[in-house]
């Protein structure tokens, strides 16, 4: 039994449906009386509390993941977050639980779901020549955060319409999911029948976003200049698209010659900072670049191109050169293409990665995992380091090591749907079969199939015997899943 979700998300008709009438203001919702709103206890009498908004992001996070192909990367998620969390710590944020969930589309797109859910499409990447532009659109959804939008924005729709919070939820999976004819059309039809008090309340939004997100970046020692250019590049990509092909960011985040000049003038109000080295990030874009292309020779004629012509980062192309060599199979070309710039930076964590995968591709994984070893003694508990060593320590038939690692790793990250599902597999190897089910199970919760996690839990405890201790563990678990099914209910 495959453990993945699909890889494109799709919602059925009577889904869709549902959604549609829940979404278009003054529709009849008689057909909706069924669904439950999450039942994440009492919100505040005005404005929803913060921890109200932070169960109902987690609870939205298990549906989006069940919805929607999710990039597995521990190295760029690594980047990402940490980018949030610095961009974060500047912001007007007062809860900074944050969650990143990186989406795997070649689409312009990035969004905040209330509570501290923060979505990046790794196709953002493509356009984002800088981190600084990629930090001025990641400090704009963190302001619709700080300025608590959902809320707000509820809070005005009560005074114009009755309060539906099913509608809103099912929403952001609506937005974040359908994608496609069928996506379009609900956003052009909700688009069509809003109020337009209510569009200049979300366009005030949408400014308070800018100027919020502004002070972030420049409090982060980032260039607000940025903003502005990929305004200019989002809007540019939106020219050469049409109808149901516009990204789907600037669906929800509108952007006009008014909003960049606007965006442009407000950044001449501050220092442009020196530049900054941001080899990092185009190395990210590289392995951005290299998993959204066709084909390993597609890729490797992409990153041939840019070292024979113009590239921003030499490095960064020769290093997109070596993950797609390596895909390829061709690993002694990729080993040459490595050593070309590891020399230049022996210490960067993504060429030891690198030589770690030439390695297992050829053949060599119990050599990767002595190389990866060494590696965690200086830098304990790295997670994209963990990930590549149990990987090497499978690949080498030594998943009893895997799985030692593995569970360190998961007390550090519980919240890792990847992690758990390597566990699995690992543990499946090493005759842990009480194990395996119980990390299919934490697999299946993160990812909001709460069926099939009871399912697994009570596989588990029927193979645990007298061990009452594992057996009380697996009834703690299974009521907290009949408690997170009862929130998923809408």
């Amino acid at each position: 039994m495959s453990l993945r979700p699909p890889k494109r998300a799709r919602l059925n008709a009577t889904t869709l449906a549902l959604l549609l009438a829940l979404l278009l203001p003054g529709a009849d919702l008689r057909a909706t009386e069924g669904l439950k709103l999450p039942n994440l206890g009492e919100s505040s009498t005005s404005l929803f509390s913060a921890e109200y908004e932070y169960q109902l992001g987690r609870t939205w996070l298990r549906i989006f993941r069940n919805r929607a192909p999710i990039v597995d990367d521990p190295l760029l998620f690594d980047y990402l977050e940490d980018l949030v969390y610095r961009l974060a710590t500047h912001s007007q944020l007062e809860d900074r639980r944050i969650d990143l969930v990186i989406v795997d589309s070649p689409e312009i797109n990035a969004f905040a779901v209330p509570g501290g859910v923060v979505g990046v499409n790794n196709g953002l990447l493509l356009y984002a020549q800088t981190e600084d532009e990629l930090a001025t659109v990641l400090a704009h959804e963190l302001a619709h955060l700080s300025q608590r939008h959902f809320s707000r924005r509820v809070e005005f729709q009560r005074s114009q319409q009755p309060l539906n919070l099913a509608a809103m939820l099912a929403g952001f999976v609506l937005l974040a999911t359908a994608g496609g004819e069928a996506g379009m059309a609900a956003l052009s039809a909700a688009q069509a029948a809003a109020q337009d008090s209510a569009l200049r309340y979300s366009r005030g939004n949408e400014s308070e976003a800018d100027r919020v997100g502004m002070q972030t970046v420049v409090a982060a020692g980032m260039d607000p200049h940025a903003a502005a250019s990929m305004f200019e590049r989002m809007m540019q990509a939106s020219r050469y698209a049409s109808g149901n092909r516009i990204p789907e960011f600037l669906r929800t985040h509108p952007l006009s010659e008014n909003r960049i000049a606007d965006t442009r003038n407000r950044a001449r109000q501050y220092t442009r900072p020196p530049l900054r080295d941001d080899t990092e990030y185009q190395l990210m874009r590289a392995r951005v670049i290299n998993h959204l292309a066709a084909t390993p020779e597609e890729a490797i004629q992409k990153f041939r191109g840019e070292l024979d012509g113009d590239t921003r980062s030499r490095e960064a192309s020769t290093y997109g050169l070596v993950l797609a060599l390596t895909e390829a199979g061709r690993v002694d070309q990729a080993a040459l293409e490595l050593d070309s710039i590891w020399s230049q930076s022996p210490d960067r964590l993504e060429y030891k990665l690198a030589n770690a995968e030439i390695l297992m591709t050829r053949g060599e994984p119990d050599k990767a995992a002595e190389l990866l070893s060494g590696e965690l003694k200086l830098t304990p508990g790295n997670h994209p380091l963990t990930m590549a060593y149990a990987t090497a320590l499978m690949q080498g038939r030594k998943p009893h090591l895997a799985e030692a690692a593995l569970l360190d790793q998961s007390r550090n990250r519980p919240d890792d749907p990847a992690l758990w599902y390597l566990l699995a597999e690992v543990q499946g190897l090493s005759g842990n079969i009480v194990g395996l089910h119980q990390s299919r199970a934490e697999y299946f919760i993160l990812t909001g199939n709460m069926d099939e996690a009871e399912r697994q839990l009570n596989y588990a405890m029927k193979l645990v015997g007298s061990d009452h201790v594992t057996a009380a563990r697996l009834n703690e678990r299974l009521r907290d899943v009949a408690t997170l099914r009862q929130r998923m209910e809408i």
